[in-house]
């Protein structure tokens, strides 16, 4: 067999505490890349290394690293669980070509499950799910099979079945082999299928049968006339199926007792695509706009690799990390940035094994490595043969949502706070960073208290800065109500060359975030060649709005009418011109507040439905929806404004005795109610004063 076609791709992913990281040191240990087991309660996870993460017992960072098992190569990443982190996850996805989704027996589906299964969704990310934890009190498998089905929306298919022995976990039967077997920590013995479990066992087995049979009439025909069906017949077709998205085949286990993981190797291995049957990259033409171009997975192709996530190492230095699709790489090899459209040379190539690293001297299709070397490649740039470009569809970056000022203690931790700062903000593009220059503060924006608590403790901890905080904000917005038509003409005279800029414009509220630029001129009053900076003026302006000073989003800028100078005119003068014209609008639009609503998913037993359904009315949120999800307990969504709630933790632990849990991520921004509106600007006032 081919490189390719034995090399496995994949990611790991859950809700936060659903056992991931548990389940990936599970799979190190039995796969020999570790000879002790580390486990996630005592700060010894092998994929948990960094300091923040070991302190919190959660996964912050993705880590990657190279196994193997049965002559297979599999390349893994862990990724978080924790929705403040959820650009990990996205970038992951990006470039991988299976993953498992690791679900908790007794929680089910939860928040950040469905948020990590869209994310899989928009990828087309194949996968295989896992039901972990299946030796805890209340472990319902049928009901995590449900929840797959009905939340996710997936066609879910046991090819297991648990046994237990009262209510103990026993072990599990192999479906399409018919063959139990028992766990005794990382011992599996193999035994008879128990009497008291044949019928449920045979129920089970015919029903991944018919399953898998729709996807292959062979099969279904040989089913249909009653003839055996082969466990090879139905791992062939069950694999094709898991790589056309057709169907998820479930497994169980208990990775803390060390249960299920040879078996979830074994369908790793057997059900997620290589590189060769996840098929060609596609991207397009950087020379010519909107053309496709593709790669094989193949060394023999011309390069194409993406870029992914940027670590600082101490002692190595910059590491990039990259997937590699196609073509080869060798120490010393100088590359095309497509996206920077600069040429890079790659001075080291490493195989990563969490912290550890092996030193390589090439890397080729199918490959994750980092690169060390690269000094302007930052997530998303793709790399590329300069002789036969190509550039691939970059990664998203959600907006920041929540912000938090930091301020060095003196001037030399100040130069050290900026050097750090400018350092987090490569390694991870969701975490923003810009300077107020009225405080001369620096203003860390992030996606939640976690993520700012965390990049702080790194700032403080990871660069050794001595540095203050002030407490977390949220990220508001500004919008135009009405569109408006104006105009404004810059003019002015010096000793030499005047300034000249004139512009008629029209500015539109847009329903979503951003910003469009178009020309509606008829003739050429205003040169074709100023159109990038009236662009330019208007974003300007943009940046501070007129109620309280928060960036304007959701503009559309019309240029209708203008006219130039043929001596006084230039970019700066159109583009002052034009940011004055917006601000001019701004005030005769009925300019409003936003802030950020988040969706909010609270899981709670049932006694205590009534206070919390009241606390979240008192903090402006809606109930949309309530589900049970296990008996006795019943899950809360709905939506509420972010500013409400800063520490929601602690009142939501006195509600329900610390029984109940919560999960936020960002939905969208909304208007505020006008008594709070002028609230805000009367704060923002006095902060400013």
């Amino acid at each position: 067999m081919s490189k390719l076609s034995t090399t496995r791709n994949i990611g790991i992913a859950a809700h936060i505490d659903a056992g991931k990281t548990t389940v990936s040191e599970r799979i190190l240990f039995l796969t020999g890349v570790t000879h002790k087991v580390g486990e996630v309660h005592d700060g010894q996870a092998t994929m948990d290394f960094m300091k923040q993460e070991q302190e919190r017992g959660i996964t912050i960072a993705s880590a990657a690293i190279t196994c193997a098992w049965k002559g297979h190569r599999i390349n893994i990443i862990d990724t978080p669980g924790h929705v403040d982190f959820t650009l990990e996850v996205e970038r992951s996805l990006r470039v991988l070509d299976g993953m498992v989704g690791v679900f908790c027996a007794v929680g089910g589906v939860e928040p950040q499950s469905e948020t990590v299964w869209g994310q899989a969704d928009l990828h087309r990310v194949p996968r295989i799910a896992f039901i972990n934890k299946m030796d805890r009190p209340g472990a319902d498998f049928p009901g995590a099979v449900r929840g797959i089905r009905d939340i996710l929306d997936a066609n879910a298919v046991p090819f297991q079945y648990p046994l237990f022995e009262g209510d103990r976990f026993r072990g599990v039967v192999d479906l399409v082999e018919m063959q139990a077997f028992e766990y005794d920590g990382f011992d599996r013995q193999p035994i008879l299928i128990p009497p008291a479990d044949m019928d449920g066992v045979r129920r089970a087995r015919q029903v991944l049968v018919e399953a898998v049979s729709e996807f292959d009439d062979a099969m279904m025909e040989a089913y249909l006339d009653g003839c055996e069906i082969r466990p090879e017949q139905i791992r062939k077709v069950s694999r094709d199926a898991v790589s056309r998205m057709l169907i998820v085949p479930v497994f169980a286990g208990a990775a803390y007792r060390n249960a299920g993981i040879q078996l979830l190797l074994d369908a790793i291995v057997d059900y997620l695509p290589s590189p060769l049957e996840a098929g060609a990259i596609v991207g397009t033409d950087p020379d010519v706009e909107g053309k496709p171009r593709s790669r094989k997975p193949s060394p023999a192709d011309p390069l194409a690799a993406l870029t992914f996530k940027i670590i600082h190492d101490p002692y190595v230095g910059q590491q990039t990390f990259v997937r590699i699709y196609s073509g080869r790489v060798q120490t010393g090899d100088t590359v095309w940035n497509a996206s920077a459209r600069l040429k890079e040379r790659i001075g080291r190539i490493l195989r990563i094994k969490a912290k550890e690293r092996e030193e390589v001297s090439y890397a080729e299709a199918g490959d994750i490595v980092a690169l060390v070397g690269l000094k302007n490649t930052v997530t998303g740039h793709t790399l590329c043969s300069q002789d036969d470009p190509l550039l691939l569809e970059s990664i998203p970056v959600p907006t920041p949502v929540i912000h938090q000022r930091v301020f060095g203690e003196d001037t030399k931790e100040s130069e050290k706070l900026a050097r750090a700062v400018s350092r987090l903000a490569l390694e991870d593009p969701s975490f923003t960073v810009s300077h107020d220059e009225e405080t001369s503060e620096l203003i860390l924006g992030g996606m939640g208290e976690l993520h700012l608590e965390v990049i702080v403790d790194r700032i403080r901890n990871d660069f050794g800065v001595k540095c203050g905080t002030g407490n977390p904000s949220v990220a508001y917005r500004e919008a135009l109500t009405d569109a408006v038509e104006t105009e404004y003409r810059h003019v002015k005279q010096t000793g030499g060359h005047g300034q000249y800029g004139h512009v008629v414009m029209r500015f539109e509220p847009m329903s979503e975030e951003g910003f469009e630029f178009e020309s509606r001129m008829r003739g050429g009053a205003v040169p074709a060649e100023y159109f990038t900076a009236i662009q330019k003026g208007v974003q300007d302006a943009m940046r501070n709005g007129i109620l309280a000073r928060y960036p304007i989003t959701g503009i559309r800028a019309l240029l209708l009418d203008g006219s130039a100078h043929d001596v006084d005119s230039s970019d700066l003068a159109f583009r002052l011109a034009a940011s004055q014209c917006f601000k001019k609008a701004a005030h005769q639009a009925r300019p409003r507040i936003l802030e950020p609503l988040m969706k909010i998913e609270i899981a709670t037993p049932d006694e205590y439905i009534g206070d919390i359904v009241g606390d979240l009315g008192s903090r402006r949120g809606k109930v949309t929806a309530m589900r049970r999800f296990r008996k006795g307990s019943q899950k809360i969504e709905g939506t509420v404004p972010l500013a409400e709630m800063f520490g929601y933790s602690t009142p939501l632990r006195s509600m329900s005795s610390g029984r109940a849990n919560f999960s936020m991520e960002f939905l969208e921004y909304q208007t505020v109610p006008a008594s709070i509106q002028e609230k805000i600007i009367e704060e923002r006032k006095a902060t400013r004063s």
